[in-house]
């Protein structure tokens, strides 16, 4: 049978019953729990009491020698008992000073009222009151069981557990990876402290948290814990009181429960909620892995559904990120393109199989996570921007391969932009085994490519037109181009002075990161001038 916590003994003494009672020993002890009142008078109660109750006595039992009183005290305390309460003056005038003694070291409250004051009274109002808290714990217990089985029911994400979390117990919520990455977070307002701001800021816990808590022993114990444990304020650090549940999926920690505690301590049905959660969290993961994990074998990789997702599917992105992939990152998608006819035989069949396995081999040996799937005679793939292509190229060991990368970009917006322009490639044969967008552009356009020209122009000018006050730098520049590089004939043109016009051009330049020493960047600008002047005569 479940049990319930009763309420404290400090919070007892505040019934009407007990306005005339006074603690005469035992003071430390004022935080026991009361679970129940019994009224006693024989000699040698201890058998006949349970923990958590309140002893109510006359004292007409009591023995009259102090070695006796002194032991009888001992003995109720071992059986857990919340407090003593002696009805005075009556067969005794007050507790014997032996008795004081004894509850001091031991920290058993000792508590005289009137001997006017009935016992029935006392009974009647303090179980009336532990049966109302105690009701309302069970309404909160429910409420915690029904709004966590309906977030694991019903939540598309881990950010709609960490809110059904924080809200239900009213405190700031994260979810991390075991490195510390944030993969969710509710915020409930104060208390919150610096190491809260920048984990949100960086979406990862600073290292000198990890570096704290491992370096205290705590980080092992956290990894090691199989529930809820409470993780002390550390005011070098700037952390303030927190809780933490382990997520597992069986031996395996996947993730991490932090629940910002501060001052006031979570209840142990608060605790209790943060164990069911993690347990919701730890169902989540595995329900996404196993999504991964079909996919996978479908060949159409949770990485690949987010290359083809809206910008409004979370559910991709969480299950990128679940094997590897980093929305805050720079990528580009790269595709292997096998050169065996459609439909696959069987044997271009395990061909694509063998290379698919070898180039996620490859991709693991540059340091990054092998995101890939196979379709038709293909192998499309994901690549960090600083990785080196050619020296993937090179890993496969195989020269009729051809890989075509689309741009490097942020996110996954990004990805899904680098890996358009992956697909806008394969057509395009240029002799190379390593062909990259961005120098693919020039020759497209030349060659009368009506799709590249649009491309070229936003790869060259992209990065600027983000920008605030981006239309006069743009400008700037594009005259500058069609004025045969002359600063004083752009001057003019634009009608502003020769030092605007050089800082323009600087911000500009900056922004697209460009040279203008460079032949190559000066033939590009005029060209993507003359792309412009076409279009809009057309």
């Amino acid at each position: 049978m479940q049990s319930y916590p009763g309420m404290k003994l400090r919070d007892a003494l505040a019934l009407d019953s007990f306005n005339a009672a006074a603690v005469v020993a035992g003071e430390q002890g004022l935080s026991r729990e009361v679970q129940w009142a019994h009224v006693i008078d024989m000699p040698d109660p201890a058998p006949w009491v349970r923990p958590g109750q309140l002893l109510l006595t006359t004292g007409f039992a009591w023995p009259a020698q102090e070695r006796e009183v002194r032991d009888l005290v001992r003995l109720l305390d071992e059986r857990g008992l919340a407090a003593v309460v002696l009805a005075v003056p009556g067969y005794l005038k007050k507790f014997p000073d032996a008795a004081k003694t004894e509850a001091d070291r031991v920290g058993l409250p000792l508590i005289e009222i009137p001997f006017d004051v009935p016992f029935a009274q006392i009974t009647e109002e303090l179980h009336r009151t532990i049966l109302a808290e105690q009701y309302k714990i069970i309404e909160r217990s429910d409420e915690i069981h029904n709004q966590l089985t309906r977030a694991a029911a019903e939540g598309k994400s881990l950010a709609d557990l960490a809110h059904t979390l924080g809200t239900l117990l009213e405190r700031s919520v994260t979810i991390e990876d075991p490195d510390g990455k944030l993969l969710a977070y509710h915020a409930a307002g104060p208390p919150e402290d610096p190491i809260r701001q920048k984990t949100l800021a960086d979406a990862h816990t600073p290292a000198a948290v990890h570096e704290a808590l491992a370096a205290s022993g705590i980080l092992q114990e956290i990894h090691a814990s199989t529930g809820p444990m409470r993780v002390a304020p550390m005011a070098e650090i700037g952390l303030v009181a927190r809780v933490v549940c382990p997520i597992r999926l069986g031996a395996e920690l996947v993730g991490l429960v932090w629940i910002v505690e501060g001052p006031g301590q979570l209840s142990e049905l608060d605790m209790r909620a943060a164990e069911h959660a993690a347990l919701v969290a730890a169902v989540h993961v595995a329900h996404q892995r196993e999504l991964a994990m079909t996919e996978a074998r479908l060949g159409y990789a949770s990485f690949l559904s987010l290359l083809e997702a809206g910008d409004d599917d979370p559910q991709a992105i969480e299950r990128a990120r679940l094997l590897g992939f980093d929305p805050e990152g720079r990528h580009r998608v790269g595709i292997c393109v096998i050169p065996e006819p459609l439909p696959l035989s069987r044997e271009g069949f395990l061909r694509r199989e063998q290379i698919a396995a070898r180039l996620a081999a490859a991709v693991r040996a540059l340091g990054a996570q092998s995101l890939l799937t196979a379709s038709l005679n293909h192998v499309v793939f994901l690549l960090p921007g600083e990785a080196d292509a050619d020296e993937l190229w090179q890993a496969l060991s195989d020269p009729a391969l051809v890989l075509v990368l689309g741009g490097v970009h942020a996110g996954a917006s990004g990805a899904r932009r680098s890996y358009r322009e992956a697909q806008s490639l394969v057509g395009y044969a240029d002799g190379a085994k390593v062909q990259r967008f961005e120098d693919a552009l020039v020759p497209r356009v030349l060659m009368g490519d009506t799709g590249a020209r649009e491309a070229f122009v936003e790869h060259l000018l992209g990065g600027l037109r983000s920008r605030r006050g981006s239309h006069a730098l743009e400008e700037a520049l594009l005259v500058l181009a069609r004025h045969g590089f002359n600063l004083k004939a752009t001057s003019e043109t634009l009608g502003v002075h020769l030092n605007t016009l050089r800082y323009r051009l600087a911000k500009a330049l900056e922004a697209l990161h460009l040279d203008l020493d460079d032949p190559d960047t000066r033939f590009q600008l005029q060209l993507a001038a003359k792309i412009l002047d076409y279009s809009s005569k057309n």
